[in-house]
């Protein structure tokens, strides 16, 4: 596997090997050992997955303390836009966001360090999504910035017009509004 370094610490993208044949492809996509050895000592401990058709947006979701998370995300089928803000109040890159194209071709994973805002958009007719997080999920430390403020710049690459969002992601506050990490 082959780390790709972001302009933001800690988020990093993960190439895997993939050996492929006329029979179809394999690769490895964690190892416990790699993974504490090359991007971070981490213990996972909840897998998620979800399904979305084109369009759906989802994020930008975090979780405060003492829950925070540090997730490594990756696509099984279709295409997404993924996307990490900064939301460590000492770091340099403070509202700053790495973005990656996760997709079934290049099957690439992101790595997204406790801090850190995550969310994502469909691309293709349909997605299914996979991620491996370091802290159970606690609805009560839930907390969230929203997707299209301009503060943030993000370009989610498809028209807002398009873009499918929950009733919930629609009312996040302003990064400027949010709580930091």
């Amino acid at each position: 596997m082959k780390v790709i370094k972001t302009e933001i610490e800690g988020a990093v993208i993960i190439e895997p090997r993939v050996f492929g044949d006329e029979r179809g492809y394999f690769f490895e996509s964690y190892s416990a050992r790699w993974f504490n050895e090359n991007v971070s000592e981490i213990n996972f401990v909840q897998d998620n997955e979800s399904k979305s058709k084109y369009g759906v947006l989802r994020g930008l979701h975090y979780q405060l303390p003492p829950y925070t998370q540090a997730k490594l995300v990756r696509v099984v089928k279709g295409k997404v836009l993924d996307v990490a803000v900064d939301m460590r109040k000492d770091s340099p890159t403070l509202g700053k966001h790495a973005v990656v194209e996760l997709s079934e071709e290049n099957k690439r994973m992101f790595f997204i360090p406790k801090g850190f805002a995550h969310g994502f958009v469909v691309l293709s007719d349909e997605v299914i999504f996979q991620y491996k997080c370091d802290e159970f999920y606690a609805p009560g430390h839930e907390a969230a910035v929203r997707f299209d403020d301009p503060e943030l710049g993000i370009d989610w690459k498809i028209p807002a017009e398009d873009l499918i969002l929950s009733e919930k992601d629609k009312k996040h506050p302003n990064f400027r509004e949010a709580i930091l990490l």
